[in-house]
């Protein structure tokens, strides 16, 4: 009933997040999102910004993907359905709220091929022994890349993740005023062998920064 009502009128259930403050399921045009107050989370808008993401993405030769920021699971999905991928995935939020409308709004199930962390990025990268041939990283608070991720000993702690032959999806969706320092993320990556590639306004809204290692 509610996807149907939902082509006529949105219809939205708000849940109180310590992380994120309100999040809202919301169903609209016969398709549930999850949302923040100003921002799509899932499913939505952001679904579309790391699908083209991925396209520039050679994912034939990546083996296992790091997730940092799931929210919904949206990227899962995608990843599954529309590039039939099937090998491992790691998905890593600091929410336990978000995680659990991500498996009890979206279905969003763990098995041996998705392993989900509720934990704090830095923390999983930290504790991290595995190296990851793509890492996704789409961390927000709402509208914003946390300042932590912007900062250089985050990447630096990226880069020790990689494998040799890996790609990595950063969704900035910066502000002017951090331009500087997505410069000083891309000269990090240059200084370590990536080829690295800024795609402004995708979907009309974000920028994607995509990098790869120079064999690549």
């Amino acid at each position: 009933m509610k996807r149907l009502l939902s082509y006529f009128y949105p219809i939205t259930k708000k849940i109180k997040s310590k992380y994120s403050d309100t999040l809202e399921i919301t169903w609209y045009n016969g398709k549930k999102h999850l949302n923040t107050k100003n921002a799509n989370y899932s499913y939505g808008s952001l679904q579309q910004i790391l699908k083209f993401g991925l396209k520039q993405i050679q994912l034939k030769t990546v083996e296992n993907i790091l997730v940092l920021g799931l929210g919904g699971g949206s990227v899962i999905e995608t990843l599954r359905k529309d590039f039939n991928y099937k090998k491992q995935i790691y998905g890593v939020d600091i929410d336990p709220v978000v995680i659990d409308l991500a498996k009890e709004e979206f279905s969003l199930k763990t098995d041996q091929n998705l392993k989900i962390f509720c934990q704090d990025a830095v923390d999983f990268l930290d504790e991290n022994t595995l190296n990851f041939d793509l890492i996704i990283i789409d961390i927000f608070i709402d509208t914003k890349v946390p300042n932590f991720v912007l900062a250089n000993n985050f990447w630096t702690a990226i880069i020790k993740t990689a494998s040799a032959k890996n790609q990595i999806i950063f969704n900035a969706a910066l502000h002017e005023n951090n331009d500087q320092k997505l410069a000083s993320i891309i000269s990090i990556l240059n200084q370590n062998k990536y080829k690295t590639e800024t795609l402004n306004r995708v979907n009309g809204t974000n920028t994607i920064l995509i990098a790869k290692r120079n064999h690549l």
